[in-house]
């Protein structure tokens, strides 16, 4: 019984069989890694030689597979995305331009929401992503126990922390909240204000904390009485109890709430007891969501660029995987203070 054979002197069942890279190399006349190079669209390949390899590919039909090209060159082109398991604005939009920055990339992005963002629930997390052998790890952080603790790992990847800080770290990207706090209760004294209240976020995230820092800060450079801080947990429905208890006491002409939802909460819990904003109150957001400028009265407040972002991690992302050595401290993007209709100078009848 005889036996077919290809062009290339090997059987008619070779001849089926997938070419895998190192074909490639062979009948390119170059090395896998080479092939590997083109492949990624990498540097530093000469133009005659990029095109014997696109040759190759074409004449073998080439495609590969993930495994494949994760088995020579040792990475799978995919990063771990953490995220909490919550619906808040800003970790999902954080997600949303991180995945496009991803994808413009040409990596693919695993997304695991942590139900319990404590760092039991993040390790767990980041443990399972290791498995899958991602290339690096994001991770939204929502809690400074976590930041703490991720901060301290010995891993194998480079991970990626989003959240705001005061201690620089070459693993931190973030916004500039710490400014941009200070931003908005400068508008309010620049108004006249002089009892500025702050409804905080919750306690241990660290964006919240760095925004009430700003907040402490520029009331005291400007040698203003600094009250007590009220939390909420970044809901409308929070900041409408906290907005509540307020309406009842007035113990400020101004109010500077940690997040948007907070403040829509706000505002509808002092229209509801007969207060309007900004005569009897002005109030400023932080973080500019979409219906911000639609509510009664546009929500003065300071916008923050997602998708600059999104950018910004994968920037830090690459790096990291490139060049492992380099130190490389991320200065938190700017943000901007968006003023509407409701802050205003303080009313002199105001109770």
């Amino acid at each position: 019984m005889s036996t077919e054979t290809d062009g290339r002197g090997g059987s008619d069942e070779k001849s089926r069989r997938a070419a895998n890279i190192f074909d490639v190399a062979r009948l390119a006349g170059v090395s896998h890694q080479t092939v590997s190079r083109v492949l990624n669209d990498l540097p530093n390949v000469r133009t005659a030689t990029r095109l014997r390899v696109e040759q190759a590919i074409a004449q073998l039909r080439y495609s590969p597979s993930p495994a494949a090209r994760a088995l020579v060159t040792r990475r799978t082109r995919t990063i771990g995305l953490i995220v909490p398991g919550t619906s808040d604005y800003g970790p999902n939009s954080t997600a949303l331009h991180f995945n496009f920055a991803a994808r413009a990339a040409r990596f693919s992005v695993d997304t695991v929401s942590a139900l319990d963002a404590d760092p039991v629930g993040i390790r767990a997390a980041i443990d399972s992503l290791l498995r899958q052998r991602v290339d690096a790890i994001v991770l939204v952080v929502t809690d400074v126990s976590v930041l703490e603790t991720v901060l301290g790992l010995d891993m194998s990847v480079p991970l990626v922390a989003v959240a705001a800080s005061a201690r620089p770290s070459s693993a931190l990207v973030s916004f500039d909240q710490y400014r941009g706090a200070r931003a908005a209760v400068r508008h309010l004294i620049e108004l006249g204000h002089t009892r500025i209240l702050h409804v905080a976020g919750p306690a241990e995230a660290p964006d919240a904390i760095e925004r009430m820092r700003g907040w402490r800060d520029e009331l005291a450079t400007n040698r203003l009485a600094i009250a007590e801080v009220m939390h909420a947990d970044w809901t409308a429905a929070d900041g409408y109890q906290v907005g509540t208890d307020l309406a009842a006491a007035v113990p400020g002409t101004a109010i500077f709430a940690a997040n948007d939802h907070i403040a829509l909460g706000i505002v509808s819990a002092l229209t509801n007891r007969g207060m309007r904003v900004p005569d009897d109150v002005s109030i400023v957001g932080f973080g500019d969501v979409p219906e911000a400028g639609y509510l009664a009265p546009p929500l003065t407040t300071v916008r923050q660029d997602y998708a600059a972002l999104g950018g910004l991690i994968m920037q830090k992302v690459l790096i990291a995987i490139e060049e492992p050595d380099a130190a490389s401290v991320s200065t938190p993007l700017a943000t901007h203070l968006v003023v509407r209709a409701s802050t205003a100078p303080p009313n002199a009848t105001a109770r």
